[in-house]
Parts: C-alpha cells; sequence; structure tokens
C-alpha cells in the first residue's frame, strides 16, 4: 500500500525532491509544491493566499498529511509554527507538521536534552534556532556552530564535509544528539556514517520531518541506512 504525502518547500530548494525520490522507499510517496519568497526573508504565513492554495493543491491529490519544509521560518515569529499549521490544514483538509516542530519532537522522542546545533545558516540564524529548542523544548544547546552560506543556493551546493569539521570541532560528551537544521543541505544519506564516527543519533531537517510524517500515519515499518531515529521510529507507541 503506498501512502501519499505532501511537501510544502520554498521555491529555492533544490534537494528535498532529491533527498526523498532517491532515498524513500516506493510506499511513501511525496507530492510537492513550492512557495515564493519575499526576497531574502523566509515565507511568511501573513502572505497566506501562496501557502494556503499550494497546500489546497496539494490536497487535491489526496495526500494524507501535509509538512512545510523550511525550518528557518519558523524561528522569526513565535506564531509562525501554529499559524501556518492552521493554514495548512485548511488548505488541504489534513493535519499538518513543520519542519522545525518536526526537529524538536524528534528530540524528545529519542529522550535527548542536550544538543549541538551545526546549520549552513548565518550566526544570527543559528542563534535564533537555539533560543527556538531552548524555548519551545526545554532543550540545552550545548554548542553552535554555522557555515554562514549567503542563500539557499548556495546552501545547495554545501558537501558533507562541512557538518563532519563542524562536529569535529564542537561535539562534546555531554552532547546527546548533534542536529543539522536545513532543509536545502544534502544530509540524509551521510546520518548512518555521522552516528558511526561520533557515536551518537543525528537529526537533520529531512530525515525529521519523515519521522514526523510516519508518525502521523502511523506507519511502524523502519527505514534503514538513514540512520537511527528513521531505523528505530521512537515515538511510535504512542501512535494509534
Amino acid at each position: 500500500m503506498t501512502r501519499h504525502f505532501g511537501m510544502l518547500i520554498p521555491s529555492t530548494n533544490t534537494t528535498v525532491e532529491i533527498e526523498y525520490t532517491r532515498l524513500l522507499p516506493p510506499g511513501l510517496q511525496a507530492h510537492y509544491a513550492r512557495l515564493g519568497k519575499a526576497g531574502d526573508t523566509p515565507f511568511s504565513p501573513s502572505q497566506g493566499t501562496d501557502l494556503a492554495y499550494q497546500s489546497k493543491m496539494l490536497g487535491n491529490a489526496k495526500v494524507e498529511v501535509i509538512a512545510l519544509t523550511q525550518t528557518s521560518a519558523s524561528l522569526f515569529d513565535d506564531d509562525y509554527d501554529a499559524t501556518a499549521k492552521r493554514q495548512m490544514s485548511a488548505g488541504a483538509g489534513v493535519s499538518a507538521i513543520t519542519s522545525a516542530e518536526a526537529i524538536g519532537e524528534a528530540i524528545q522522542a529519542l529522550g535527548a536534552t542536550r544538543i549541538a546545533l551545526v546549520s549552513p545558516y548565518s550566526e544570527e540564524v543559528i542563534g535564533r534556532a537555539k533560543r527556538y529548542y531552548e524555548m519551545r523544548y526545554g532543550l540545552n544547546v550545548v554548542a553552535t556552530e554555522a557555515f554562514g552560506a549567503t542563500d539557499s543556493y548556495a546552501i545547495g551546493g554545501l558537501s558533507a564535509e562541512n557538518a563532519t569539521d563542524s562536529f569535529k570541532r564542537i561535539d562534546q560528551p555531554e552532547v546527546e544528539v548533534l542536529v543539522v537544521p536545513g532543509g536545502n543541505f544534502p544530509t540524509m544519506k551521510f546520518v548512518p556514517n555521522w552516528e558511526q564516527q561520533f557515536g551518537k543519533p543525528v537529526i537533520t531537517t529531512n530525515q525529521a520531518v519523515i519521522w514526523a510524517v510516519m508518525m502521523a500515519l502511523g506507519i511502524s515499518e523502519p527505514l534503514l541506512g538513514l540512520g537511527r531515529l528513521l531505523a528505530e521510529l521512537p515515538g511510535n507507541a504512542a501512535v494509534s
């Protein structure tokens, strides 16, 4: 049986479709819609026409859940997640997920509280990410490192070595999970190697969204080769 889910991504994202098409099994099918951006700023739910329209189009495809993969947008407005999810659900007629929340919930499902953040974001944005996860999820962000990529296209061109080198610099014994926010940063296939090298779970944006989608759909069959989060599916027992 094929399960269908909707993905809303920024118009500049060139990674999500590639990772999901190449790495997900045939029984888990993503359908995509693109959202506009106002200059260099994240898409805002106040520009609700685009969000509502694209969500409705995905609803026409009979998706079972819809997700927004633009983690940085959630960091600029305390009401962003709730507003965006309300508009998405109204448009698609199904439950909605944001990638920022998916990361926080995945960390909690792993039973972790102390994390390190490594990201292609600027120092300002990763600082906002630190505040977001500490304020909303009660996490202790032990360390952060930003690559300072200037735009989405630069993020899409980064390599796994950028994250590997950052992990080497900031990993500490007290860090329980290494977190890599950024949906346009190609990461999913590298997660198992990072986990083996550093001896702890690694969570990335696109991986966390798939975990959240699987939780929402009640899928209990693990996805192997994409890291501990998708292999163990923590939190699955709570899914009815």
